[in-house]
């Protein structure tokens, strides 16, 4: 993209391309991923390498999950992109490829690789790490998510607890070279703000429950029947 295209270009751009009404619960969550993919695709060393493509594809599912009507999720999805000049297919090919490549062995292994920035690990996985050690790498959010998305997909990681993965995320995260304070924020915020999600997911769902069986009580009273007037009134 132009480096003089603005953040409000993005956003015409994006409402072109999802031209949707969004309701209120998912608003911030596109607001905050447009400009952080605007922002993004403007930042001098940035790569959209698999590590990102793991991180914003599930930053992505995580938060609409429940999104409605489901079919628009990921045209949402693929508007977000279009609009800050990033291919969501090519995004959600190189997310498969790592989750699919971790997926094969088990959580020391791929701890092994992720502490060794790769070493040893199949060459997808080892190239996306590998980037991460470039001299002009660029951190963001999306990459400590990735991050600890690929230790969660290993085999062995649903036997330990949410917070023993993100400790070995923070870990690994330093051992990387990534700023390790950063990396502690982002994972207990992301951590935190998923939670809260899924509880604002789960009221909207009861209220939107709790109201159509009020309106199928109401349809199914007979209505009052009016008296009629008595005989010489």
């Amino acid at each position: 993209m132009g480096a003089s295209l603005t953040v409000a270009d993005s956003k015409r751009a994006f409402h072109t391309a999802f031209p949707h009404v969004i309701a209120p619960l998912y608003r911030r969550l596109v607001d905050e991923l447009l400009v952080e993919l605007h922002l993004l695709s403007h930042q001098q060393g940035f790569q959209s390498d698999g590590l990102f493509a793991v991180g914003l594809t599930q930053v992505f599912d995580s938060f609409s999950k429940g999104y409605k009507p489901d079919q628009q999720r990921e045209p949402l999805f693929t508007a977000l992109c279009s609009a800050t000049g990033f291919d969501a297919v090519q995004l959600r090919s190189r997310a498969s490829e790592a989750v699919n490549q971790v997926g094969r062995h088990s959580l020391e292994e791929v701890k092994g690789w992720l502490s060794n920035q790769g070493a040893g690990a199949p060459a997808p996985i080892s190239g996306l790490l590998q980037s991460v050690q470039r001299p002009d790498f660029h951190y963001s959010r999306l990459v400590a998510v990735g991050l600890l998305s690929l230790l969660q997909r290993a085999q062995g990681a649903e036997a330990l607890e949410p917070q023993a993965l993100r400790s070995a995320a923070h870990d690994i995260g330093d051992a990387m070279g990534l700023i390790k304070d950063r990396v502690d924020k982002d994972l207990s915020l992301y951590a935190s703000n998923i939670e809260k999600m899924s509880q604002a997911v789960e009221l909207m769902e009861e209220t939107v429950a709790a109201e159509r069986r009020r309106r199928e009580r109401a349809a199914e009273t007979p209505a009052a029947v009016t008296p009629e007037a008595a005989p010489g009134n």
